[in-house]
């Protein structure tokens, strides 16, 4: 069964709920986690972006078209950076999408156990941006990310961005 964000525990039926405090509220339609994966070769950095877009869209999430943008950015160059220095360690290359009531997560998760930083390229130099990048889009957006190991030895980065709160009735 899929978490959602909701906790990884059951709710008893009934058992001892206060009838004045109903607990947490339904998921929202779009909530949910998405994981996509693909070979680490260039052809993949489009595919996956257009694997998010049409995601949010299908999912009706939400999202002001600037965000959109800055959302397919980020996959974009993280995508890219695990194509270019993960590949010959990591074949493949996963993208996850996990969108709560009030936010949305895009990752991408490779095999190298390398954590990146983001450098200062110099202004003759044509990359080395991409980090920067994604966390100037997420700062601007009011998000956080970061890079985290994973228990293969891997690791993932994340940007988490805030969605504006919506109530289906």
């Amino acid at each position: 069964m899929d978490n959602h964000g909701r906790g990884s525990g059951s709710r008893p039926e009934d058992e001892g709920q206060d009838p004045l405090d109903p607990g947490p509220p339904d998921p929202l339609p779009y909530e949910g986690v998405w994981r996509f994966t693909a070979p680490a070769v260039d052809a993949s950095v489009p595919q996956a972006r257009h694997a998010v877009r049409d995601l949010l869209y299908r999912q009706g999430v939400p999202v002001s078209d600037e965000m959109v943008h800055g959302l397919l950015l980020i996959v974009s160059e993280l995508a890219t950076n695990a194509v270019k220095h993960a590949a010959l360690l990591s074949p493949m290359l996963a993208v996850e999408v996990a969108v709560g009531a009030e936010w949305v997560r895009v990752s991408v998760e490779d095999n190298h156990p390398y954590r990146p930083t983001a450098l200062e390229a110099d202004h003759v130099g044509e990359g080395g941006r991409g980090l920067l990048l994604v966390a100037e889009v997420t700062r601007e957006a009011g998000g956080v990310c970061d890079v985290a190991h994973t228990a293969s030895g891997g690791k993932v980065i994340w940007a988490a961005l805030p969605l504006e709160p919506v109530r289906v009735p």
